[in-house]
């Protein structure tokens, strides 16, 4: 009888320790970015200590990893290996949303504002003369997003045209070979392009302001489980930011690694920061996200997602992935939401409770 009863406590321990809801939290994270002059904070974050600050602030590890290539790493924050990421606000509908990854966009940073561009050479001088020639793009991102919108303005449309897929780590050494004659892409490569002899920029984001979003997206199922990987992380970004606006000696050093580790000098980096509509405050993030226009932009990021097969396989519509925004606002599939945009943890920076 003792043995049964033992048995039977053990068995029913073991059942108790199990229980998800009784499971300890986690407290090692790994979130990726890739070089882009709105996402160079995170990295500058990790260097300066200030992303270790926030997370012994609320007891959790978080690794901050730059990657080379921007669409491998949402690749891999898909598939499970990283909890976070720095994508575009397409990217993370196609790629994560679309793959059946519920996913939140923790921090709005910024949106182009001619921080990506679509740059011809030679005779080339307006986007109408890109009908009939080839251009070399991330495909499916936003340079292709941005190619789509530029030809609408010259009453073409991708029809008119061919692209060729192209990694952004290959894009500067393909544009500098004589195959390659017109790109799309961001900075600072779109810098590095329009340097070339011969070369213009036909077409840049800042004609299509704040379609172009640039986020920290976290998994949303870790996020829930575990609020202070999103509170550690949005401090740490708000932190760097109001550093870079500082006008401190520090700031300044700051700015100059930045610029060092983006390939280029303080002048240059700043002129990408100036092509770039950075929220640096809260304040300034939860006045985009709150926005009305916001559930508008998304919709039309949908369609042209839709229109290129990115939705994944057997979507009906553009509306085939649902998307939740700020004051219960939803567009697509309420039943199939897989992006949202929550305003809590930058709420909470705001109001200087994190």
């Amino acid at each position: 009888m003792r043995k049964r009863l033992l048995a039977t406590l053990a068995l029913s321990l073991t059942a108790f320790a199990s229980l998800p809801s009784l499971a300890a939290p986690r407290d090692d994270f790994k979130v990726c970015w890739t070089i882009y002059a709105g996402w160079m904070p995170w990295g500058e974050a990790k260097a300066q200590g200030i992303i270790d600050k926030w997370a012994k602030k609320y007891d959790v590890t978080i690794d901050v990893v730059q990657l080379n290539d921007y669409v491998e790493s949402i690749n891999q924050y898909t598939a499970g290996q990283f909890d976070g990421c720095a994508m575009t606000n397409m990217d993370a509908l196609t790629i994560p949303a679309a793959g059946g990854v519920d996913t939140t966009a923790l921090i709005v940073s910024d949106f182009s504002n001619g921080n990506d561009g679509i740059v011809m050479k030679g005779k080339g001088k307006t986007v109408a003369d890109l009908k009939g020639k080839t251009v070399n793009l991330v495909q499916f991102s936003v340079s292709h997003y941005l190619l789509a919108r530029a030809l609408e303005t010259a009453g073409l449309s991708e029809r008119d045209l061919s692209t060729v897929n192209t990694s952004d780590a290959d894009m500067v050494a393909a544009f500098n070979t004589q195959d390659v004659q017109n790109v799309a892409t961001w900075n600072p490569l779109l810098a590095e392009v329009k340097s070339m002899p011969d070369t213009t920029e036909v077409f840049n984001s800042s004609k299509i302001p704040g379609e172009i979003m640039d986020m920290m997206v976290v998994n949303t199922e870790t996020l829930k489980e575990n609020p202070n990987l999103g509170k550690a992380l949005t401090g740490a970004w708000y932190e760097m930011t109001a550093l870079m606006i500082s006008e401190t000696p520090e700031g300044q050093a700051a700015l100059v690694a930045m610029a060092k580790a983006s390939g280029t000098d303080l002048e240059g980096f700043k002129a990408q920061l100036a092509n770039t509509k950075l929220f640096y405050t809260p304040k300034e993030s939860l006045d985009f996200v709150l926005s009305p226009d916001l559930p508008k932009t998304m919709e039309k990021i949908a369609q042209f997602s839709f229109d290129h097969g990115l939705l994944g396989e057997g979507a009906p519509d553009a509306n085939a992935i649902g998307m939740a925004f700020a004051k219960d606002v939803t567009v697509g599939d309420t039943n199939n939401i897989k992006l949202r945009f929550d305003p809590t943890y930058a709420q909470m920076a705001a109001d200087g409770t994190l």
